[in-house]
């Protein structure tokens, strides 16, 4: 009996033990992080730091103060930092920026800013120049485009609510009349009555030598043979009036840039800058004039643009100016407008002919385009 009750003493014993070490495991797993996290300084692992690649840097040159355009580039104005090697070169072949180096070749080459820079830009072939820098309005010029004045008035500038540097589109309109392709005069044509030569004389000399053709007030309209439904015969009609022009209208330029609005001042100036407003006269002085609206407005456009704003202002065209949403690139196709593209897209019908009308009789409507040309304005100044 002694000898049992040993033996299962000692199993008991063995299965507490085993008990024991499977708690301890278990408290040990769930320990585990928190231990990691209290020796690594959070509650997850961080990875090692990897180390930094050494990049080569080289010196390249910038602007240690502002300068404005055409300013002459000397040491005084030249600092230089740090920038990585590896994106000096563009093109495969150019290096972008000027190396600290170079810093005499730009002084003996006498380079001047091309545009206004600010301090720190660093300096690059396209920033400076050694060429003669030109107006300042042919450096504000697209490459592949020109600049050309045409006419304005209040009515063809959006009431003179155009800046420099504004988008617009030109509306060109023309009047067209038919003319006999030989002449190149405008039908219809005159007839004229021809005089044969007269009979001879006693002597057997013509009375007339030649033939005559009758003209000035002897000629008439040519007009055309109708036949008339009430007489029943055939009657010749001439026109009462001289041929109607029948107007078309079309957008002739998009996306245009109003590079300045009137004259140009005299002087290299910066067209960016507004002009000052002139101070008030002081008590006792006479008060400056206001200034005369401008009436010209000069446009960049293409080169084939202008030669066809040119034909159109010396063929008497009337051009009109509208003005574009800022930031609007779009170009939308238009329609030539006609009379007849009026009538039928706006559903204006043909009045017909009634057994009444107006008193007093109206011949012409009042015009809305009355005093469209430039005209003195009073100047009004902010507050």
């Amino acid at each position: 009996m002694a000898a049992g009750g040993r033996r299962r003493r000692g199993s008991i014993l063995i299965i507490l033990a085993l008990i024991l070490i499977l708690v301890l495991a278990a408290v040990g797993f769930l320990l585990r992080d928190q231990i990691i996290g209290s020796i690594t300084g959070g509650g997850i692992a961080q990875p090692l730091p990897t180390s930094t690649p050494v990049q080569n840097l080289v010196k390249i040159l910038v602007l240690a103060q502002p300068v404005s355009r055409g300013t002459l580039i000397t040491e005084a104005m030249l600092a230089s930092i740090d920038y990585p090697q590896s994106a000096m070169i563009v093109d495969g072949t150019n290096e972008l920026f000027f190396r600290e180096e170079r810093k005499q070749e730009i002084i003996d080459r006498k380079l001047r800013a091309r545009y206004d820079l600010q301090n720190g830009v660093p300096l690059t072939e396209a920033l400076l120049t050694d060429r003669p820098m030109g107006s300042y309005a042919s450096n504000n010029i697209e490459k592949g485009k020109v600049a050309i004045s045409i006419p304005m008035n209040r009515l063809s500038s959006v009431s003179y609510g155009l800046y420099p540097g504004d988008r617009v589109n030109v509306i060109a309109s023309i009047l067209l009349v038919d003319i006999d392709a030989s002449f190149q005069s405008r039908l219809p044509n005159y007839s004229a009555q021809i005089l044969a030569p007269g009979p001879a004389s006693p002597e057997g000399v013509p009375i007339n030598l030649g033939i005559t053709i009758t003209s000035g007030g002897a000629a008439s309209t040519q007009g055309r043979a109708e036949l008339d439904t009430t007489l029943n015969q055939a009657i010749y009609v001439v026109p009462s009036e001289p041929q109607r022009p029948r107007l078309v209208s079309q957008t002739l330029v998009q996306d245009a840039m109003v590079l300045w609005v009137g004259e140009f001042p005299s002087g290299d100036v910066d067209l960016n800058k507004p002009t000052p407003t002139p101070p008030p006269p002081a008590e006792g002085q006479a008060a400056t004039p206001a200034p005369t609206r401008p009436d010209i407005v000069t446009l960049v456009v293409s080169p084939q643009d202008a030669v066809t704003l040119n034909y159109l202002m010396l063929s008497g065209a009337n051009l009109n100016i509208v003005l574009r949403s800022a930031g609007d690139t779009q170009a939308p196709p238009t329609q030539a407008v006609t009379l007849q593209y009026v009538l039928d897209q706006y559903g204006i019908p043909y009045p017909a002919k009634l057994p009444y009308g107006l008193e007093p009789r109206l011949d012409l409507l009042p015009s809305t385009l009355q005093n469209t040309t430039s005209q003195p304005a009073p100047v009004v100044t902010g507050p």
